[in-house]
């Protein structure tokens, strides 16, 4: 279930939070595996917080903080799914490598594998910003691919590997809407953007001009109504995004 009520979100280029309403739960992360049309993994490990977690340099208590990771997400309430890249047990403490919905893009970092329940996702998202294009793989195979509008050259799409951090359903009568993918990447020119972080989304076309195909937002992502509709329908937090 991916679907929530409406709120007064509104996204236009880079993503911006605003006040919401009540929202059901639902997300998707994005990990990229840093090939762009090559092997695509069949699942991606994932990590579901169960509590806060502080993020650090290496697997140690004692490593440097790298960040701080809430159990829930700030938009919906929805539950943190981080992708998992690697473990390591060091004094009968097992830990986690994840990716971290944070600045700098495609920050990692170390966290107790504690209070965590492991998972795996089947999807997988690549953008390619020449192509202007959205490929989507279920078990490691392509099963969709959508035309898309990417970031013009003055605020371009960010390239790299990030994941789905959750799904906000916005419906018709907000921009950006019907639904509204949040990720883990910011845009790298924009530090703030109508009062939010910078944060890059996969949305709709609601209220917008653009016509996928084209490379005029401000960094986000946009889809047909109908193409984000279905992401939004079978995509689940965590899910990987590899943008090139």
């Amino acid at each position: 279930m991916k679907a929530a009520a409406p709120s007064p979100l509104r996204l236009a280029g880079v993503w911006r939070p605003r006040r919401l309403g009540p929202l059901v739960f639902g997300a998707v992360a994005l990990l990229a595996c840093g090939q762009a049309h090559g092997a695509v993994p069949a699942y991606q490990r994932t990590a579901a917080l169960s509590y806060d977690k502080i993020a650090r340099s290496s697997p140690s208590p004692h490593a440097r903080r790298v960040g701080f990771v809430s159990d829930v997400r700030p938009l919906t309430g929805s539950r943190t799914v981080l992708p998992v890249t690697g473990q390591a047990e060091r004094h009968g403490r097992r830990w986690l490598r994840v990716r971290l919905p944070q600045r700098p893009d495609g920050s990692t970092g170390w966290i107790s594998a504690g209070g965590v329940t492991l998972g795996e996702d089947p999807w997988h998202v690549i953008i390619d910003r020449a192509e202007r294009a959205a490929t989507i793989y279920h078990k490691g195979r392509v099963t969709r691919t959508f035309p898309v509008v990417v970031g013009k050259p003055s605020t371009p799409t960010p390239a790299g590997d990030f994941f789905l951090a959750e799904i906000v359903y916005e419906g018709y009568a907000l921009q950006t809407g019907p639904y509204a993918l949040a990720s883990s990447a910011y845009s790298n020119v924009l530090q703030e953007f109508d009062g939010g972080p910078g944060q890059v989304a996969l949305h709709g076309l609601v209220g917008l001009t653009g016509t996928p195909g084209q490379a005029v937002s401000h960094g986000c992502v946009r889809f047909y109504d109908q193409d984000i509709t279905w992401l939004a329908k079978h995509l689940t937090p965590g899910t990987p995004i590899t943008i090139i």
